[in-house]
């Protein structure tokens, strides 16, 4: 029986770092890569500049727009307050006598304290009586 058996050529093996170096990185390319990739992914999502670091700006940015509007809103009413004031004699004579507790000459203030279990507020409001003699 004739057996022919094919020989390989025997393999140069790497003998130097950078060889050994060389045909490691060429047996494992593909590892690098997906490596890489997932590193990149991952520096997308969690980092500084990241899908959640612009979600967190953007909710920030309309945190601070709700507040922005709030204060124009505040400050539409002050406006509206103050221009009442420099027009409207009702409107400072109420300010002169809730705030302040003043009345027109020969009226006469009665403060009524109120019962120990009614709001301070909603007391307040009715416990300031002018009455004319």
């Amino acid at each position: 029986m004739d057996h022919t058996m094919t020989k390989r050529a025997p393999q140069k093996q790497p003998t130097s770092f950078t060889e050994h170096f060389g045909d490691f990185v060429r047996r494992n390319w593909s590892w690098f890569v997906a490596a890489g990739l997932a590193l990149l992914l991952l520096q997308d999502v969690f980092g500084t500049h990241g899908v959640l670091a612009m979600r967190r700006s953007q909710q920030e940015a309309r945190d601070v727009q709700r507040q922005i509007n709030q204060i124009n809103q505040e400050n539409r009413q002050l406006e509206e307050k103050v221009k009442a004031l420099k027009t409207d004699p009702a409107a400072v004579e109420r300010i002169a006598r809730e705030e302040m507790g003043l009345a027109r000459p020969g009226e006469y203030i009665f403060k009524i304290q109120p019962k120990s279990g009614e709001a301070a507020q909603g007391a307040s409001s009715q416990s300031d009586a002018a009455k004319q003699p």
